[in-house]
């Protein structure tokens, strides 16, 4: 068995209470002096000129990228300084900038002010060769590990054409594709950068699911995919009324693949586009407080969703005409994150879309609590209801250092129609320091439902 890839972040100048910094897995480091920090800086005269939040480590090893958050003193690689807003400028000016991301390699020196930490990377090479599982071409080169299986850049691009091939080979001598046998596709209903998600529906009974596909953008070893697997496991362990079933996960030929429960309603985001960017308050409440019920149910049985957005709200319509909200994707996109599996995500032309993100998950990417889903429901609920999202996303300003350091704008100042008991809850939900608002989804629901009294 080869060992996984390394990276060290190595102290060799300036004092820290630690002297090295291992990462063994998928993570972001965000130095600078603030408490979250970490590495955190030392608040001395060496580092007055050190920003709150000064740069943005983004590492899946053996990959590590590096940004400078547009700090007053700039971030320097082996010298050359890559980052550093003008001293006519505010942070928040500087952050508007764009300023060159750096990959970081062996024996590479970070410096932020008066401390230098050294890059180590650790990767043990083997003389596979790994060819594309879909076209068989050589991708040795692309995927940065030397095992496992993976597709090339153009297969990932394709995932319908991935998804029409596992159904081609789902025969009985092919056991690992045994759930998704007997499955003709109907239509797509989704695509985002991981994958694709299509309705199909079983040729002998008539059953209709969500089949979805993602496909990694590294190379998948068998470590990690039974660790991710594993994961996804606990959510196939969910039943409620207000959690879209999960029926079953695999993997196949360099892809991960899922039948889930179909909701006919499609999903909360392509609810409030057909209604012009807004849902009435009533209406929004009702689908936020069951997609609560659901949550909690989920936290009480230890599973922490870590991804929630309107798109992954879907809505269920009913033959009485009533409508139910079913959260989906349980984990599966975070832990798919935390895997490795989607390269560096924090950076680059690829990097996510944090728009419905607690702090917590940008400063500390392995802490997930049930209080970030919270927060990210009620911020579902404020786009939802304002049609714009919790805090200011201005053109050209580094996303991650927008959730690093901008509260969220109270709600009625981007709709002033929101009842005020409603805008009550929902800037509190939205409140992050000292401690969160709510710290669990029956507080919010309970808050809700007193609000929907009063108007």
């Amino acid at each position: 068995m080869t060992r996984p890839p390394t990276i060290t972040l190595t102290l060799v100048e300036g004092r820290l209470d630690r002297t090295e910094y291992v990462f063994d897995e998928r993570s972001t480091s965000v130095l600078g002096r603030a408490r979250d920090c970490s590495p955190r800086l030392p608040n001395d005269e060496h580092h007055r000129t050190v920003s709150r939040h000064h740069c943005l480590l983004d590492i899946n090893p053996p990959a590590i990228r590096v940004r400078d958050f547009g700090s007053l003193n700039g971030t320097y690689v082996n010298g050359r300084k890559i980052g550093q807003r003008r001293n006519d400028q505010t942070p928040e000016e500087g952050a508007a900038q764009s300023f060159p991301e750096y990959d970081l390699r062996e024996g590479d020196e970070i410096k932020v002010g008066g401390t230098v930490f050294r890059v180590g990377i650790q990767v043990q090479h083997t003389l596979e060769r790994i060819q594309c599982r879909k076209c068989g071409r050589d991708v040795s080169g692309e995927t940065g590990v030397r095992t496992g299986e993976y597709l090339c850049a153009s297969c990932q691009a394709e995932p319908a054409a991935m998804l029409r091939l596992l159904l081609d080979l789902a025969r009985p001598e092919h056991r690992e594709l045994s759930s998704i046998a007997g499955y003709t596709l109907l239509k797509e209903l989704g695509r985002g950068g991981m994958g694709a998600v299509h309705l199909a529906r079983h040729e002998s009974t008539g059953k209709e699911v969500a089949l979805k596909v993602m496909l990694p953008r590294v190379a998948v070893r068998a470590e990690a995919r039974a660790r991710f697997l594993r994961e996804v496991a606990l959510t196939q362990a969910l039943s409620h009324p207000n959690i879209a079933t999960l029926h079953s996960a695999g993997f196949s030929n360099g892809t991960f693949f899922f039948t889930n429960e179909y909701c006919t309603g499609g999903s909360l985001d392509l609810l409030v586009d057909r209604n012009d960017g807004r849902l009435p308050a009533d209406e929004a409440v009702r689908l936020v407080l069951q997609a609560l019920e659901g949550l909690d149910h989920a936290h009480g049985q230890g599973v922490v969703h870590r991804d929630l957005s309107p798109s992954n709200i879907l809505l269920h319509k009913a033959a009485d005409g009533s409508t139910t909200a079913k959260i989906s994707d349980f984990g599966l996109g975070k832990a798919f994150d935390q895997a490795g599996f989607s390269g560096l995500t924090r950076t680059g032309d690829t990097a996510g879309k944090p728009w419905f993100m607690p702090r917590q998950q940008v400063s500390n990417f392995k802490h997930a609590t049930p209080a970030g889903d919270v927060w990210a429901l009620a911020a579902c609920l404020y786009h939802i209801l304002s049609g714009e999202y919790p805090r200011d996303f201005a053109p050209g300003k580094d996303v991650w250092q927008v959730v690093l350091d901008s509260p969220a704008v109270p709600i009625r100042e981007r709709e002033p129609s929101v009842p005020q008991a409603l805008a009550n809850v929902i800037d509190k939900a939205l409140q992050e320091e000292p401690a969160p608002g709510f710290e669990t989804a029956a507080e919010l629901r309970q808050a809700l439902l007193a609000a929907a009294d009063s108007w």
